[in-house]
């Protein structure tokens, strides 16, 4: 919960602010971007909500926000509004579960909705008010779970919709070691079905994973839209296992088509598919510049 005197000097005046104990995770930026901006490393409201649309967005970052940093000096009538807003869809089939966690920094997670049994990709907060609006969505089938640092609430909600979580074993811990269902090994392609294929992609981990489910490219903390450089990026400051496999797992991606990119961190994109291949190969010629 925010606290009104921990509020930034940085914040304008009005009802929402961001308070001091923002960790600079992104999420109310790129989520409201028309309130929230980033002033000394951390985010702050530039603009009050203007209208009932801008309002809405702000309390869906404020649910977002991990370290519940963003408050409100008035009681929000219309929270639960909010609340049932997630997931947000985002295209199609896939909704953006919003509720991050702490313990992933922040870290996006995604909800791909089928007709065979609901994808979850990557550990939100366990949360009431989402848990509900998931399970009137057909509940969660399958956790993908893209590397080690997004597995959050995970067992939670293992025990709750008893579904089969899948991590690579080069990721697991001790909060996951013995317990995931379907373990990944080595550099094979896991064929969940059809249509959604998960893909070894070693670098910012050493079992990190994306997930291409038709034209939606899931990649966890491997590959993200930059809008300062208006381009896909991975840094290597945040490169924990290695930066030249990474290279070599980035390249591997050429060989599919997607339209969009959806990361744990970092900004969503969407382009055509040639497009995409033409960003994504520009990132690499960067990439191994650096």
């Amino acid at each position: 919960m925010a606290h009104l005197n921990q509020r930034h000097p940085q914040n304008v005046s009005g009802d929402f602010y961001v308070d001091s104990t923002c960790i600079d995770c992104d999420t109310c930026r790129w989520m409201t971007p028309e309130v929230f901006n980033r002033v000394g490393g951390q985010s702050a409201v530039y603009h009050q909500p203007a209208n009932k649309g801008e309002r809405l967005r702000s309390l869906q970052a404020l649910l977002a926000c991990p370290t519940s940093s963003i408050g409100t000096i008035e009681k929000p009538h219309d929270i639960k509004e909010a609340q049932q807003s997630f997931p947000i869809p985002v295209a199609e089939n896939v909704y953006h579960c919003g509720y991050h966690a702490e313990n992933s920094y922040g870290a996006a997670s995604y909800l791909i909705v089928r007709p065979e049994g609901n994808v979850m990709v990557d550990s939100p907060r366990f949360t009431l008010p989402l848990v509900k609006q998931i399970e009137k969505m057909g509940g969660i089938r399958y956790l993908c779970l893209t590397h080690k640092d997004d597995v959050a609430d995970h067992q939670k909600y293992r025990e709750y919709f008893q579904c089969d979580r899948i991590l690579h074993r080069d990721d697991m811990t001790s909060s996951t070691r013995n317990e995931v269902e379907i373990q990944l090994t080595g550099s094979q392609l896991f064929q969940l079905n059809s249509n959604l294929l998960i893909i070894p992609v070693p670098g910012h981990t050493r079992g990190h994973t994306v997930v291409l489910y038709k034209k939606f490219l899931f990649t966890g903390d491997h590959l993200a839209w930059s809008d300062h450089r208006n381009s896909l990026v991975a840094w290597r400051d945040v490169c924990w296992y290695s930066w030249s496999e990474q290279i070599k797992s980035m390249r591997k991606l050429t060989k599919y088509a997607f339209e969009w990119v959806l990361p744990g961190h970092g900004r969503r994109h969407h382009a055509d598919a040639d497009k995409m291949q033409h960003l994504l190969q520009q990132c690499i010629a960067e990439m191994e510049a650096a």
